[in-house]
């Protein structure tokens, strides 16, 4: 089981300090810009539904992604399996849900010129779960090709660089 709080407080907090101006920046996911971004954490949040009745996705986001990180504290949410397009155990879904909660905090600090930062234990478990399951994963165009870095670069440049994101690109 993984702590998914911090990882969605740390994005949390950067979303809720974007401005007008920065909801149609480009991204390093080049699927979105900000605003695009923002739909698709809402949906990550809601387990792929999207809460529609939400104003201001800079305010609502980070209530959704306080909610993920407190469904996944619970240990049964970390047993059995579950069909969302693809079956994957549930132990990989919730890896793939801090993955995406941090790559895309990344995403959006390079985006807007912020910075965001996680904790250690957070970017260990998101290194290593990107490390195993980008290269088989089921859904392997969801992913660029990975950049390689040294394995002395810092714990959340490996993790974007292992997901096909460019350290230095934006």
């Amino acid at each position: 089981m993984i702590d998914l709080t911090s990882a969605c407080r740390s994005t949390g907090a950067l979303i809720a300090t974007l401005d007008d101006a920065d909801l149609t920046r480009p991204t390093p996911c080049a699927e979105y810009d900000v605003a695009g971004l923002l739909v698709h954490l809402d949906l990550v949040a809601g387990g792929g539904v999207e809460d529609t009745d939400r104003a201001d996705p800079r305010v609502g986001v980070p209530v959704a992604l306080e909610r993920l990180a407190v469904a996944w504290r619970d240990p049964a949410a970390w047993r059995g399996s579950t069909t969302a397009g693809v079956d994957l155990p549930n132990a990989t879904w919730g890896r793939i849900a801090l993955t995406e909660v941090v790559v895309h905090g990344w995403d959006l600090a390079q985006a807007t010129g912020r910075t965001i930062t996680f904790d250690d234990a957070t970017l260990r478990a998101t290194l290593e779960h990107v490390l195993d399951f980008v290269p088989r994963a089921p859904l392997p165009q969801l992913w660029g090709t990975p950049t390689a870095l040294s394995d002395d670069a810092p714990l959340l440049d490996r993790v974007v660089a292992a997901t096909g994101r460019r350290v230095d690109a934006m």
